[in-house]
């Protein structure tokens, strides 16, 4: 007789059968305990585990030949949690639990040494596969609260015993509840932020298109204290978004006791970071932290002091919205649809050339140089912001806060919402999610193109700075979101100017092509140059 016991294993948020399969025989060696089916180090290590979790209730495993295979064989299986469903399908083989009790049950879970269930990563992303099958889910008590949210039937289990008696009809577990919904409360205000109207006026502009953006300026100008301010500007989570990045966290192991959150992701790692912290890897292909950031905001401070390598590694998930892992046995893609937000000083010693630093403009040109130019053409908002004066320090706060600028925002959002659908719906593929940022062919032909003004201007400041097809491109998303908070249905020229400005410029380029409208985070306007 063979017993079987569904459980799941992670190939980056996919969760993948696997049929749990026990056969315990007369023949062959008496005591031979085996798992075979592709296991890593943790998986070989359950037999100890089992064995003494088996102890702990007063039960042995049998003195025969226990054979245990997860099939599909040639699958690697990673983690602990193959634990419980091993020590199920050998209960069933063993006739301690029926044996039709797990026909309709997956199972995952660690066991400890005294048959407690631990928690495990992934169990979200392990409900929804068990959902999508008609299956029950069986798990740890500590993660039952996260794989409630799938909307499927999930049974909290706190220990071996209790897995056994509810099998066995003497005591049903509990379903297990939803864990907290966090709506995001307020965070950092706009307010704060003494001058800089240009760097908040890019900042609403990043947030409302969903724009990459990159702040360069002498240190304490108010870099990092901006980027900071961009999650309270985004609109929160929606249902599908919000299931989306819970997923990508569950198998990270970072839901803590179910509680979901519909702030977007705010990451922020530090400028030593590895190419594998970043865009994901190691041994068991983790996802990194531009999958971490998926659906919000990554933000590099000190960009130039990042490793050259680490920060090319980012150029392909910034256009395809995915990273792929790959290893020799399989590939593991993980969601990276981030925004990013990066912040650099002008030179190493930190001041703008011509100030006071004593290698200028060698030294500026060297320090940025480190930044490769297919990163930077990726950066759609590009902004020199100055020191922050006394003057600005003296001022009373300003009256505008983050809540004003994210109504701008949201409501430029709802505008290109509605447009994506329309295109969509007009069979228009060329479309890969609502904001700007991500328009891209022919769907930018039709809703981005500028009046005859803005079209000339346009044209000469591509000649003029050399701008390569996909800066071409970007600059006119940036006037499509411009023109979306001013609430016009074209993009003109005024439009095509203000984005312009938002795009640095080779030392050589033309001054009057350069200039464009200062506006204020306000939105009003002054005149146009060139």
């Amino acid at each position: 007789m063979v017993a079987r016991v569904v459980t799941w294993s992670f190939n980056g948020v996919e969760a993948r059968r696997v049929d749990v399969q026990v056969q315990i025989t007369d023949c062959g060696t008496l005591g031979y305990f085996s798992i075979v089916g592709l296991g890593d180090k943790a998986v070989a290590e359950s037999r100890e585990r089992v064995r003494s979790a088996f102890a702990s209730i007063g039960l042995a495993i049998p003195a025969k030949r226990v054979l245990v295979n997860l099939a599909p064989a040639d699958l690697p299986k990673e983690g602990a949690h193959y634990d419980a469903p091993i020590a199920i399908a050998i209960l069933a083989a063993m006739g301690v639990i029926p044996s039709d009790a797990t026909e309709r049950l997956a199972v995952i879970g660690e066991l400890g040494l005294d048959g407690s269930w631990q928690a495990v990563a992934g169990a979200l992303p392990a409900a929804m596969a068990s959902v999508a099958e008609g299956l029950t889910l069986m798990c740890p008590a500590g993660a039952a609260e996260e794989a409630a949210w799938s909307g499927g039937q999930v049974l909290a289990a706190h220990s071996l015993m209790g897995a056994i008696n509810h099998l066995r009809g003497i005591a049903p577990l509990d379903a297990a509840m939803r864990g907290a919904l966090d709506e995001g409360g307020a965070g950092p205000d706009l307010k704060d932020v003494r001058g800089q109207e240009q760097a908040k006026r890019a900042l609403e502009i990043a947030a409302a298109g969903g724009h990459n953006l990159l702040f360069v300026g002498p240190p304490g100008a108010g870099k990092s204290m901006l980027a900071s301010r961009l999650p309270g500007l985004l609109p929160p989570l929606d249902a599908r978004e919000l299931l989306d990045v819970s997923m990508i966290h569950s198998v990270a192991g970072m839901l803590e006791r179910g509680r979901l959150t519909r702030r977007r992701p705010y990451r922020a790692p530090h400028h030593s970071a590895s190419m594998a912290a970043l865009t994901g890897g190691g041994p068991r292909a983790r996802p990194g932290e531009v999958s971490l950031a998926h659906l919000g905001v990554l933000f590099l401070d000190e960009l130039a002091e990042f490793h050259s390598q680490a920060l090319d590694a980012l150029r392909q998930p910034l256009e395809t919205g995915e990273v792929v892992v790959a290893r020799a046995s399989r590939h593991v893609t993980y969601p990276a649809r981030f925004q990013l937000v990066a912040a650099m000083n002008p030179c190493r010693c930190g001041a703008a050339a011509g100030r006071t630093c004593g290698k200028a403009p060698k030294c500026m040109m060297s320090y940025q140089s480190r930044i490769s130019g297919p990163l930077l053409d990726r950066i759609d908002i590009q902004l020199d912001i100055p020191a922050v004066s006394a003057a600005d320090l003296a001022a009373p706060p300003a009256s505008e806060g983050s809540a004003d600028v994210a109504a701008r925002v949201a409501a430029a959002r709802a505008l290109q919402s509605q447009r994506a659908e329309a295109l969509m719906a007009g069979g228009n593929g060329a479309i890969v999610g609502t904001t700007n940022a991500t328009l891209a062919g022919s769907a930018l032909d039709e809703v981005a193109t500028p009046d005859a003004a803005g079209l000339e201007l346009l044209r000469r400041a591509a000649d003029a700075m050399r701008m390569s097809a996909r800066a071409y491109h970007r600059t006119l998303k940036v006037a499509r979101t411009i023109a979306d908070l001013d609430g016009v249905a074209d993009v003109r020229r005024i439009h095509i100017a203000e984005a312009l400005s938002y795009r640095r410029a080779d030392p050589g380029m033309p001054q009057a092509l350069a200039a464009a409208p200062a506006r204020t985070s306000s939105g009003r306007a002054h005149a146009v140059s060139g």
